[in-house]
């Protein structure tokens, strides 16, 4: 698979200068600008770079933790269900949790219903 790093490191560099910081809320669901990554690291879409991640762990004003959702259907002990995304059956990547920069989320689109988020957090303790 070929991946657009130049296109990526263009669209980098502008969110780096844009300096919005995002108001955020843990629990809640965005759209952020993951880019292109190496290997297996979970992608955003080849157009905008984006996908849809939870926010599991508040930071800083400036950064939080995040969990990138997927489609996919495969079956694995660290992809835990999260419910109906966008109009998409959704599952958390516990396995790529990672700390992001605000500046790479772009829209909110839900809050996770607090039963929902507990089971992710037990799933994301137990990988730890």
């Amino acid at each position: 698979m070929d991946k657009n790093f130049d296109s990526w490191n263009k669209v980098k560099k502008e969110l780096h200068m844009e300096g919005v910081v995002k108001f955020y809320n843990v629990r809640e669901v965005w759209w952020c600008a993951l880019g292109v990554n190496v290997g297996s690291e979970q992608d955003g879409d080849e157009k905008t770079f984006e996908r849809p991640v939870l926010i599991v762990k508040g930071v800083s004003k400036d950064t939080c933790v995040i969990v990138p959702l997927t489609t996919s259907k495969n079956r694995h002990r660290l992809r835990v269900d999260v419910g109906e995304i966008d109009g998409k059956y959704a599952k958390a990547l516990i396995a790529q949790l990672r700390i992001v920069d605000t500046r790479r989320l772009s829209n909110k689109v839900l809050r996770l219903d607090t039963n929902r988020f507990q089971i992710i957090q037990k799933s994301i303790k137990d990988f730890l």
